[in-house]
């Protein structure tokens, strides 16, 4: 089964009302970048936890794409992937991309991240991506993914942490836009600094042999990453303005002068750090 669409389970609470980029259709189209740009580390991440032919996976707020393919060719043939997303948009897109790409073994649901409702013990490993980042109660979500990891299975998760935000030579647009995006980013309680935090939620959910990695984003200009911080805001325009943090024209004119700095091979730009993280689940752990 390539791209088969699960109906959505019930969420309670509206989880995409939670998640911090809200849904829109440029934050789609920056997720179908993302998984691009981001395979590489989503690749050395699952290098970490050993999955191989036969074994299950869940994607947990896969979005539009996800990791399903790569997922899907590590447990090849024989094995079973799940995408898993709140959005039925973007479920619906994870969906036709399945199909196009003719995974198989892939499954896709609309549910809560935080409370799926699928069996425990359900998964060899158990991942997610820049999601823990976009949801105000992540310890929460945490102990989802380690209910649904089997015995012995692997919880596995990409974060970014962006207290160590650069550029030089400094630029007031791109230092008004990166206060912009911090102040809009936790209005729901999201941590834009997760990703240190993340070996430690994964201690107080149980699991052990953790393994933690970071490294740098920083991007060259005309890398499509090197104008997240803007990007990001673009995503939330309808939420900045509600909060009457900038007027439409700051955030055009903000854009435009951020960007030609970017743009400029001259200028240093560093977005913080991404973190890799992946934990066990103990062997004898009661599925």
């Amino acid at each position: 089964m390539a791209g088969s669409v699960r109906p959505p389970a019930g969420t309670g609470t509206d989880a995409t009302a939670v998640y911090a980029l809200g849904s829109s259709h440029g934050e789609s189209a920056r997720l179908q970048r993302q998984a691009d740009e981001l395979s590489r580390h989503s690749a050395a991440l699952l290098d970490r936890v050993g999955l191989a032919p036969g074994h299950s996976a869940i994607d947990l707020g896969c979005g539009p794409r996800g990791i399903l393919d790569l997922l899907a060719g590590r447990v090849s043939p024989g094995g079973r992937v799940v995408g898993l997303d709140a959005d039925p948009a973007h479920t619906a897109m994870a969906a036709e991309f399945a199909a196009g790409r003719a995974l198989g073994g892939v499954e896709i649901m609309t549910a809560d991240a935080r409370r799926t409702g699928l069996s425990s013990g359900s998964f060899d490993l158990v991942h997610a991506r820049t999601l823990l980042v976009n949801v105000p109660e992540p310890a929460e979500l945490v102990a989802e993914m380690a209910r649904l990891a089997r015995p012995g299975g692997w919880v596995a998760a990409m974060e970014p942490d962006t207290e160590y935000t650069l550029c030089y030579p400094p630029h007031l647009a791109f230092t008004r836009i990166c206060e912009i995006l911090a102040v809009a980013f936790g209005r729901n309680g999201a941590d834009h600094m997760i990703g240190r935090r993340v070996p430690e939620l994964f201690r107080q959910a149980g699991l052990q042999d953790i393994g933690v990695e970071a490294t740098t984003q920083m991007y060259p200009p005309g890398n499509s990453r090197r104008t997240i911080p803007l990007d990001l805001v673009r995503s939330m325009r309808a939420q900045i303005l509600e909060m009457g943090l900038a007027s439409e024209a700051e955030l055009n004119e903000l854009d435009a002068a951020a960007r030609a700095h970017l743009d400029d091979p001259r200028t240093v730009a560093m977005f913080g750090l991404l973190f890799l993280a992946w934990g066990r689940k103990p062997a004898g752990s009661a599925a």
